[in-house]
């Protein structure tokens, strides 16, 4: 299998399947521990929903790169449900609900009303669950995926200790002079290009597992926000690997195939963690 492997590594659609994975999972993993800490994780999903009724919009624009109007539009939707996760009226589970599901109706309407090809329930289930195939990543979409992340990780580091903050205690943090709400923006803003950028990867329906599952299997055996971070980068890298070489070899899709290795892996960390609190 590992022979197997290296000949398919040749082809450059392979190789750039790889970064992007990697490059993804590393993003999505670094800020899935703060999101769940927060009890802010479903956001995830509620953006990816979000995201599906932005390519909707842009098939039926015929847009040739829907990355103009499906980043700036689920950037717009990240602030409104944080604006409108803090009014009482609204809590931001119910924000989330409301935004995920009107944008994921009005996506699909939109693609009936105004079908852009003969393989409607093809293109909907692709955009659902992922790309059936690694053979659709452009390496126009690789060069943007590196970029966006390289951004995403460059601001990680640049504000960890603000982000840490407003993490654990906002309240503290506004005491201590913090600009809590800018850190809560940022975080928005930095989901929401996650999103977009795991769109092609995974799918929409199946977004929420790259930032949940990896930070949940590090907080099985870590306790310190640093620990849990590192440990939940390391696994999500490792098994975005794992799932996309079993998806090439064993001719799976990509985006369920990875999710499946991320729930292995959440058993075992839970197992070993429970090895470990006994002893």
């Amino acid at each position: 299998m590992l022979a197997k492997l290296i000949i398919y590594l040749q082809y450059p659609f392979v190789r750039y399947a790889l970064i992007v994975g990697v490059l993804i999972s590393l993003c999505s993993s670094l800020l899935g521990v703060t999101l769940v800490l927060k009890r802010f994780s479903f956001i995830g999903d509620g953006l990816s929903h979000v995201a599906f009724g932005a390519i909707a919009i842009a098939s039926v624009l015929r847009v040739s790169n829907n990355m103009l109007v499906v980043l700036p539009l689920t950037v717009i939707s990240a602030v409104l449900l944080l604006r409108t996760g803090q009014n009482t009226k609204i809590r931001g589970d119910a924000a989330i609900a409301m935004i995920s599901v009107g944008a994921l109706a009005f996506g699909y309407l939109l693609m009936n009303i105004f079908p852009v090809s003969s393989n409607l329930s093809g293109d909907v289930c692709s955009t659902l669950f992922g790309s059936t195939s690694i053979l659709t990543l452009t390496r126009q979409e690789v060069v943007i995926c590196i970029i966006l992340s390289l951004v995403v990780i460059a601001v990680f580091i640049l504000c960890y200790n603000r982000i840490f903050a407003v993490t654990f205690d906002e309240n503290f943090a506004k005491a201590s002079g913090t600009p809590a709400e800018s850190c809560n923006l940022l975080i928005a803003v930095i989901t929401a290009v996650i999103i977009v950028l795991a769109m092609n990867l995974v799918g929409s329906l199946l977004i929420s597992a790259l930032v949940i599952f990896p930070a949940l299997s590090a907080m099985r055996i870590f306790r310190s926000f640093r620990q849990v971070t590192v440990c939940s980068a390391v696994l999500s890298v490792i098994s975005s690997f794992i799932g996309l070489a079993a998806s090439i070899l064993a001719d799976t899709p990509v985006g369920s195939t990875i999710v499946a290795v991320e729930v292995l892996v959440f058993f075992l960390c839970l197992a070993a963690g429970n090895m470990l609190n006994r002893e």
